[in-house]
């Protein structure tokens, strides 16, 4: 805030309370509008006008390095202009008397009164007032004073203890004001900070959460495909043996052989075909997996690795019911850094499983993918919808808060949309909920900007 303009010069008046008056009501209307610093520095200059003084001093009080009391001013004005704030020992001043509460008033021969004080040497000084600044509890904040290189006549005492301790009191009251905003700011910056990192913690509780229920679906799924191959790996040491009775005995007929022959090939052939499709839901598991873990920019076929994150996620969407289409060209590829891609899209195809289709399904989700050029930057256009019960007006202006979750008490973590927000403005794009008719499923557009190398 700027300085309010300079008090105007009081009228002559003989008498004391009128001018006192006077005074007051200037330097009320001068700092009236005053906060903070602003308000002390207009305060010690207009004092020192209508007091007609060289010095008026505003300080607090500290405590020293070596342990003893001294004052950090924090608004001087000398004569002309301000001086810079500095810090100085109370011992052996007269501002000592001051901080213990005692109103100090030195009409002339202040040096002699206090010759260990260099600095009332350094400001010429010859008298002195001054007044305690105390808090609402009686605890001296600081000090107030007046100090003019001349005497100092009666009438000015009584005037400058007037002024001096209706102001002390309006000082102490903005200091502590500015005391208990510093504390609350200081509250809330270590609530901000705890919070924050109680976020973050959750946040990678939550990533856990997703990638054991991951860790999980994959699991069940894998079991039926080995299922089948142990099966059918028994069955052939079955179909082995009655071909070795076969080939050993006495008469051997082409029939025989050549059925127990089509029985190992056909069991070859669902072992084979099992440990395959086995191989594979592993393997989309372990690179989902390692993506996730890590943060590498890499050239990605957008197509291959959506439906491997799918694939990846295939036991969980059949549970409920769900299918995936992939509408991306198969030549589209881009630079992203696949393990948060991989989050996002995971993150997305669990959130339509949960909230989508709160029932069950049946239901088809889709993710489609293009490039656009806009105001010549080239972009990944995204789009993933389903076909649900969409989102309320409410849920739409709120789906990325953190901790929004419609789900409440039943799961729901609020947290993976706003993983999905969060990931995308990382990697410099945007999301936003496209606007549905109510019952008309849901529609999330996203935009990443293309890296330099091949898109």
């Amino acid at each position: 805030m700027s300085e309010q303009k300079q008090a105007a010069p009081l009228f002559d008046a003989a008498d004391g309370r009128t001018l006192a008056e006077a005074a007051l009501r200037s330097i009320t209307a001068s700092t009236s509008r005053a906060r903070g610093a602003d308000f002390l520095r207009i305060l010690v200059r207009d004092l020192a006008q209508a007091l007609d003084v060289t010095y008026v001093i505003i300080g607090r009080v500290i405590t020293m390095v070596d342990g003893d009391e001294g004052i950090r001013t924090l608004a001087v004005w000398a004569g002309q202009d301000y001086l810079p704030n500095m810090e100085y020992s109370l011992r052996h001043t007269p501002c000592q008397n001051v901080a213990e509460q005692c109103m100090c008033f030195h009409p002339s021969g202040i040096q002699a009164d206090y010759p260990q004080d260099t600095l009332l040497v350094e400001m010429r000084a010859e008298s002195y007032v001054g007044m305690p600044m105390t808090d609402t509890e009686g605890q001296t904040l600081g000090i107030l004073s007046a100090i003019d290189t001349k005497p100092m006549a009666e009438d000015k005492r009584l005037l400058a203890l007037s002024l001096l301790s209706i102001f002390a009191a309006r000082c102490a009251a903005e200091l502590q004001h500015q005391e208990r905003e510093q504390q609350l700011e200081a509250k809330i910056q270590r609530r901000t900070e705890a919070l924050l990192t109680a976020q973050a913690t959750l946040v990678e509780q939550e990533k856990m959460v997703a990638l054991g229920a991951l860790v999980a679906g994959v699991a069940h799924e894998v079991n039926t495909p080995i299922g089948v191959a142990v099966t059918a790996a028994s069955t052939m040491v079955s179909y082995a043996e009655d071909l070795l009775k076969c080939v050993n005995g006495e008469r051997v007929s082409r029939s025989e052989l050549q059925a127990l022959g089509q029985r190992l090939s056909e069991g070859a052939l669902l072992i084979e075909r099992n440990l395959a499709r086995a191989a594979d839901l592993i393997g989309n598991f372990k690179q989902l997996a390692v993506d996730q873990g890590s943060e590498h920019v890499t050239e990605i076929s957008l197509r291959e690795h959506a439906l491997g994150v799918v694939s990846a996620h295939g036991p969980e969407l059949r549970k409920v019911g769900l299918s995936v289409d992939v509408e991306i060209a198969p030549e589209l590829r881009t630079r992203l850094d696949a393990g948060r891609w991989s989050q996002v899209l995971s993150n997305l195809l669990m959130n339509a499983a949960k909230h989508g289709y709160p029932n069950g399904g049946p239901g088809r989700i889709t993710l489609a993918a293009r490039m656009a050029l806009e105001n010549g930057a080239r972009w990944l256009l995204l789009e993933f919808a389903d076909d649900g019960v969409g989102l309320t007006a409410e849920a739409r202006e709120r789906v990325f808060e953190p901790f929004f979750t419609t789900k409440r008490g039943q799961g729901g973590s609020g947290l993976g949309m706003h993983i999905v927000y969060t990931i995308v403005h990382q990697m410099g794009g945007q999301v936003a909920v496209a606007a549905t008719a109510p019952g008309a499923g849901c529609r999330i557009k996203l935009r990443l900007p293309v890296r330099d190398g091949k898109a």
